[in-house]
């Protein structure tokens, strides 16, 4: 039987493409939420100003003071980052025809209002599916839900964070548009921003020993206590999400600690079997690609994962190696890895 392939790696020039739009972002400073818009000079009580007038969300028309229509300084920075934005945006439609991984506008509205509050540059991790689809454009690949992991889902995805329990403790955490949904369980969150609607927020902090939920910003909104998010969390790496019209700065968890956490994820008890093949196959597309790009990460990884994750993932032996034909590399660092007691 001929093994179906974890994924399909990107041309290089395509590549360079992404790369080439990612640090531009990087260095760009504040995004522009919602599409670039443009600039509008109106006549005031006695002077004329300028305003950005933009679309935030589809369908949703906004405008922004810019300055005075003499302020050429202010005129002049506006007109340039209209003008990225647009170009950024043009990038992010044509990665997306040619297989890279794009997240909605919505989502994208989220990210870049977290950005633009520093949420990302003061620790905020992006996890989760989210998590995986930039790496997967980091690494170059492609990877297309199997018909097992690509059931629909009863409600819609949300976006996946995590950070430090003391994180929670700082400035910015109290300015972030998230709140808590008053007729369901204490710890659903969504975000609450001008034309995004009920976007559901999971937001994972390392579990302390109780395995207490934390209140934020007054109990606005709940963090989740979760296992084996210090391993996770560790050392995050700098990174790129695309979204919308957007590439959004944030920060990833290490490649080879998403693989094994989102493993672990999928040995949880309760999973759905389209939740848990879907899990598994991010994790192992993932791992397929790094162990070309970094042959030692996975194995550092797992030798640094708490013993009681790595007991849970032990048992996927038989089933991970059966998806893994095709890959004997990663298949022998896998059933090294899952072998041992």
């Amino acid at each position: 039987m001929k093994a179906i392939p974890l994924y399909r790696r990107h041309e290089t020039a395509f590549c360079t493409q992404y790369g080439e739009l990612k640090e531009r972002t990087l260095t760009a400073g504040a995004l522009l939420p919602g599409a670039p818009g443009t600039l509008h000079r109106r006549q005031g009580t006695g002077y004329a100003y300028w305003y950005r007038v933009y679309y935030p969300t589809p369908g949703k028309q906004a405008e922004t003071l810019v300055g005075r229509h003499d302020d050429s300084t202010a005129e002049t920075v506006m007109r340039q980052r209209i003008a990225f934005s647009a170009w950024s945006g043009r990038q992010v439609v044509a990665l997306r025809k040619l297989g890279f991984s794009v997240a909605d506008k919505a989502c994208a509205r989220v990210l870049v209002e977290l950005h633009n509050l520093g949420a990302f540059s003061a620790g905020l991790v992006v996890v989760g599916t989210l998590g995986h689809m930039a790496w997967h454009n980091e690494l170059g690949i492609e990877v297309r839900a199997r018909r097992e992991a690509a059931k629909p889902r009863a409600r819609q995805p949300g976006l996946e964070f995590g950070a430090s329990r003391a994180w929670l403790q700082s400035p910015v955490a109290n300015t972030l548009p998230f709140a808590r949904v008053a007729s369901e369980p204490a710890t659903t969150t969504v975000a609450r921003l001008a034309g995004v609607r009920d976007l559901r927020i999971e937001f994972g902090v390392p579990a302390d020993a109780a395995g207490n939920d934390v209140g934020v910003g007054g109990d606005m909104w709940s963090a989740r206590s979760e296992p084996f998010h210090e391993f996770l969390l560790e050392s995050p790496e700098s990174g790129a999400v695309l979204a919308g019209g957007h590439c959004i700065p944030v920060l990833l968890p290490q490649a080879a600690r998403l693989v094994w956490h989102t493993l672990f994820l999928s040995s949880q008890p309760g999973r759905l079997p389209a939740q848990a093949a879907r899990e598994r196959q991010l994790s192992l597309a993932l791992g397929a690609a790094l162990i070309d790009h970094d042959p030692w990460a996975l194995l550092t990884a797992w030798e640094r994962a708490p013993s009681a994750m790595t007991a849970m993932i032990r048992p996927l032996r038989t089933t991970v190696l059966a998806e893994l034909a095709g890959y004997p590399e990663l298949c022998d660092l896998f059933d090294d890895c899952l072998r041992g007691g």
